[in-house]
């Protein structure tokens, strides 16, 4: 089964960049859209992981949430990978203290190793984001990253991480298999 570990944004935050992206959706027929149901901001990509690596991930992954604080985040920016001349996706941006986020995502990413479910893109530099839309071809997108410079959502804390199943060719698309807590902020 496909499986990835994110933080999943509250239903505010989802709802103003779901305002923000709506004239850009509008303007951009020919994207592939993703919607807030699709909203994520992805810790570590795992890929296939067989059936029998889940109970050792899930009490790694409570183990790992356990040791990270919950962060202040926020929705803020945009920008296109690999880069908006040729992009192939088009991306919302994430405002938090780098330094706790990166070392949460470095903790998700060993947990699933530890586990036998090593993600394929660990040992890249980690770069926060929410995928919003994807190109069919790569192609040019500097007007939507140009509107989505600008764009500043509300803070809020991110308490939990979540274990996710991607199912691409069904609906829902995305179905949780497990959460776990962080620690409260400022606990020790």
């Amino acid at each position: 089964m496909r499986l990835f570990v994110a933080i999943v944004p509250p239903a505010g935050a989802l709802a103003e960049l779901a305002a923000a992206v709506a004239p850009l959706r509008a303007a951009r027929p020919g994207l592939r859209w993703t919607g807030p149901d699709d909203w994520h901001l992805t810790l570590a990509f795992l890929g296939e992981v067989a059936e029998p690596v889940l109970p050792a991930l899930s009490a790694r992954l409570e183990r790992a949430a356990g040791r990270h604080q919950a962060q202040r985040l926020a929705i803020s920016g945009g920008g296109a990978f690999p880069r908006p001349a040729r992009a192939t996706i088009v991306w919302a941006g994430i405002e938090a203290d780098r330094r706790p986020l990166t070392a949460l995502a470095s903790s998700v990413a060993a947990a699933a190793r530890r586990a036998g479910a090593p993600p394929p893109d660990e040992g890249r530099r980690y770069r926060p984001h929410i995928t919003i839309a994807r190109c069919r071809e790569p192609g040019r997108v500097i007007d939507l990253t140009t509107a989505l410079a600008g764009f500043a959502g509300r803070g809020w804390a991110a308490t939990d991480i979540r274990l996710i199943r991607s199912n691409p060719r069904s609906e829902p698309r995305y179905a949780e298999l497990g959460r776990w807590q962080l620690r409260p902020a400022g606990s020790g």
